[in-house]
């Protein structure tokens, strides 16, 4: 058993080099991202639960005790996407773009930050506390928020079933904070935190099963339609891009740290959460869209790091 937690924390150790390996396993061997396609969900779930289990509760509780910088940041992350791909509808118009990448802005848009943008503003050395809380809020806000966005932003060209992308949300959601209630329970939070690096190599499996996965049928449209690849990922580095820089420059009254790992969690969105609550729903062009979205995900990180030193740290 040991041995096995010890292999976990070793995983662990090298996460962000494993992602990157898990895109490209999903995009050499296409059989193998087919194959783990249906458990997109699953490892959505457990990485939810996870993250749950793994919150310092009484870290949140000192944030909570100033609430008009949790509420501004969370409402900045809930509003701003949606403002953004709304402005580039005015411009560009919905019929241009065609159904399939309409609904995949939309989802872009209505998706709360990745649950992972705190590690990355670790990784950059920025401070996480403000972004922790926010992400986590409005992750929980999702089922409520997220599905009358999508079908506000997508517009009447893109029919959805509200309901039940309400009621699979919730339950994805809802379930993870059960699974994590127990495991905190069973384990306790010392245990946890003693065992920090099996749970982050856990962490990573489950992230790169949902890499791979999330590259099913991307080599084949790179062969069949590189121009729709091309514009795409064009699209989804500047939508990250975009954010990067309104939260900069709009988010004045906040620290700079905070303005930086704001951006970050701006552009980086967790469609794959509203991706596998539609489930087999998701046109394939959506789900292209969903795929390549995740390449910014996945290196701007190393991207950033040299712009997040000389901005928020200018003495060094």
């Amino acid at each position: 058993m040991h041995r096995i937690l010890d292999l976990f924390a070793l995983v662990g150790r090298y996460g962000t080099q494993g992602f990157v390996v898990a895109i490209l396993i999903g995009l050499a061997l296409p059989q193998f991202a087919a194959a783990a396609r249906p458990l997109l969900a699953l490892t959505i779930f457990a990485f939810l639960a996870m993250t749950f289990a793994r919150v310092d509760l009484a870290a949140l509780r000192a944030l909570g005790r100033r609430p008009a910088p949790i509420a501004l940041a969370s409402l900045w992350l809930l509003a701003t996407p949606p403002l953004v791909v709304l402005g580039l509808f005015a411009i560009v118009g919905r019929e241009a773009l065609g159904p399939g990448i309409v609904l995949g802005l939309a989802l872009y848009a209505a998706a709360p930050p990745i649950l992972s943008s705190p590690a990355v503003a670790m990784l950059l050395n920025l401070p996480p506390t403000l972004l922790v809380a926010t992400v986590l809020l409005t992750t929980a806000l999702a089922p409520l928020v997220a599905p009358p966005l999508v079908e506000f932003v997508a517009g009447a060209a893109v029919p959805l079933d509200v309901g039940i992308l309400i009621e699979r949300l919730a339950l994805l959601i809802g379930g993870a904070v059960v699974l994590a209630a127990i495991i905190r329970l069973v384990l306790g939070r010392e245990r946890i935190a003693r065992h920090k690096g099996t749970f982050d190599g856990l962490a990573v499996v489950f992230y790169a099963l949902f890499a791979i996965a999330a590259m099913d049928g991307v080599l084949v449209a790179m062969i069949e339609t590189p121009a729709l690849v091309a514009a795409i990922l064009a699209g989804v580095f500047a939508l990250s891009i975009v954010g990067f820089a309104i939260a900069f420059v709009g988010l004045r009254m906040l620290p700079a740290g905070d303005r930086f790992v704001l951006g970050y969690a701006t552009g980086q969105r967790n469609m794959g959460l509203l991706v596998a609550a539609l489930g087999a729903a998701t046109p394939d062009v959506t789900f292209l869209f969903f795929a390549l979205a995740q390449f910014p995900i996945y290196l701007l990180p190393q991207i950033v790091k040299p712009i997040a030193r000389r901005l928020v740290h200018p003495a060094s």
